[in-house]
């Protein structure tokens, strides 16, 4: 089992470096060349960097990921394919993708990029608070934990 993480923009990535540590997991993070560091590797830590386009680290991740693998991400089009390959999918505000809610998540989605091709105004993501960054850490332990790691 990896822990994938689609890391350009995700808030947990120490939090899921830490909770790996402890599982002795390995994490691969998928950035995109624009977020490029030199920052030194940490062990069990690989960084994978792609090209910068919309999907690439999407595609990359679903290249890599195999059954059973846990995928953190905040992409829904991400999380669905996940969940088709059967990896387990986990977003950083603290809730799992299931088989029963991908749905209406994508339709949330859709209606919301609709209106906004539209010419409406859609309200952005609320500011991750220190409760989900919590919630988020207790899922992943249990995660990992219920799949026999910890």
């Amino acid at each position: 089992m990896k822990i994938y993480v689609d890391a350009d923009a995700s808030p947990v990535k120490d939090i899921v470096i830490q909770v790996a540590k402890e599982a002795q997991l390995e994490v691969v993070l998928v950035k995109s060349f624009s977020h490029f560091s030199h920052d030194e590797e940490i062990a069990g830590v690989q960084t994978i960097y792609v090209d910068t386009g919309a999907d690439a680290a999407d595609y990359r991740i679903m290249q890599m990921a195999q059954k059973n693998d846990i995928i953190i991400t905040q992409d829904y089009g991400l999380a669905s394919l996940g969940l088709g390959k059967g990896c387990i999918v986990l977003h950083h505000k603290g809730f799992a993708y299931t088989n029963e809610n991908i749905d209406r998540l994508l339709q949330t989605r859709h209606v919301s990029a609709k209106a906004r091709r539209s010419g409406q105004k859609t309200k952005g993501p609320k500011p991750f608070t220190e409760q989900e960054r919590q919630m988020f850490k207790e899922l992943l332990e249990k995660t990992v934990k219920k799949n026999n790691v910890l």
